[in-house]
């Protein structure tokens, strides 16, 4: 995590030495500005996280530059604690009413600084969050409407098609009610993910554990995706012990995360490549299961990141990437006390992992 940007703003300097060693000790950055114009430079500059500022100073006193500091809708979100030895109360009230989130009286307490300064640093976190949230939030709808409109549109166009006069060749209307028959289970298996999601978040579904083999399992997987894989000439190799494995899982949920893996791997493989699906015993007794592909692969930086609910990678023109599949795995393999895991693979493409206990 980030050390905290604070930004002390007070005209006389010693003042500044003050505040700095008594919050030393808590690992925050501090910067400072000797006036309320250079107050104002820093926040194009630095991003902050609190402001301590002298109410008065010279030329621009704390309260023009708190009013200003608010004003903005670009700072207005960055707590400001006024320091000021006034201490009539109507003095104290125009500088909350001017935006201010707390003051300090002068002299400064050590032990009242740290938490002041500590309960407003909690209160940007809380906040900073919010907005991530709210952001995951709206990228998620801008994807969920994109994916739904793909399947609502197929079917509105067949429906259409297929009230059309000139509509009439049997084997043609049947074509096209596969088709709208196909978009229509593409968002009931949206809606139920999203449904299923949040029945897992809130604890209110139950694993249905029983003994299942696991290389009969991965055998049924390629065979349902071999048609797929053949139009784009992509072979899917399986590499299994020779003898059997068995692993305790919930069947159909589990069944559900190695489709969405495999699924993912055939969506983002070039045409005229592989894909493995293995499996291995462990010393410890543990089952691992891979899935690689030959693909884009996944950055560094998105190999924990596209796990979390609404993540997703590079957009691909074309391909559906509502970022649901992979935050379902992990929620799904974690409920069994697994883990999964992507790797690299060489010489390119993702390796994607999960281990299990037997």
């Amino acid at each position: 995590m980030n050390q905290p940007a604070i930004l002390v703003v007070d005209d006389e300097p010693r003042n500044f030495d003050v505040i700095e060693s008594l919050l030393i000790s808590q690992n925050y950055e501090l910067h400072y500005a000797s006036s309320g114009q250079e107050a104002l430079e820093s926040l194009e500059i630095i991003p902050l996280d609190l402001i301590l500022l002298d109410v008065m100073m010279p030329e621009m006193d704390g309260i023009e530059v708190c009013s200003r500091i608010k004003a903005n809708p670009q700072w207005q979100s960055i707590p400001i604690i006024m320091v000021t030895a006034l201490t009539a109360k109507e003095d104290l009230a125009r500088c909350l009413n001017t935006g201010a989130d707390d003051f300090l009286s002068k002299p400064i307490n050590s032990l009242e600084l740290r938490a002041r300064v500590h309960s407003m640093l909690r209160i940007k976190q809380q906040y900073d969050n919010l907005q991530i949230l709210l952001k995951l939030r709206e990228d998620m709808v801008n994807m969920l409407v994109h994916d739904l409109r793909n399947p609502l549109s197929g079917i509105l166009l067949g429906l259409e098609m297929l009230i059309h006069p000139k509509f009439s060749q049997q084997e043609e209307r049947k074509n096209k009610i596969v088709n709208i028959r196909s978009s229509v289970e593409k968002l009931v298996d949206l809606i139920n993910d999203l449904l299923l999601m949040a029945r897992i978040e809130s604890g209110k579904i139950a694993l249905n554990i029983t003994q299942v083999d696991l290389g009969y399992m991965l055998g049924t997987l390629v065979k349902d995706f071999e048609l797929n894989a053949s139009k784009k000439n992509i072979a899917i190799i399986t590499q299994l012990p020779d003898v059997d494995i068995t692993i305790n899982i919930d069947k159909a949920m589990f069944q559900r995360v190695l489709d969405n893996l495999l699924s993912n791997a055939l969506k983002f493989s070039p045409e005229e490549s592989k894909i493995i699906v293995s499996a291995e015993y462990l010393l410890d007794g543990g089952v691992k299961i891979k899935i690689a592909d030959e693909g884009k692969g996944v950055t560094d930086d998105l190999k924990q990141r596209i796990f979390e609910k609404y993540e997703i990678g590079t957009l691909i023109p074309g391909i559906s990437q509502i970022g649901l599949g992979l935050a379902f795995c992990k929620m799904i393999v974690e409920a069994h006390g697994g883990t999964i895991t992507v790797d690299n693979n060489q010489p390119q493409g993702s390796i994607f992992e999960i281990t299990l206990n037997r």
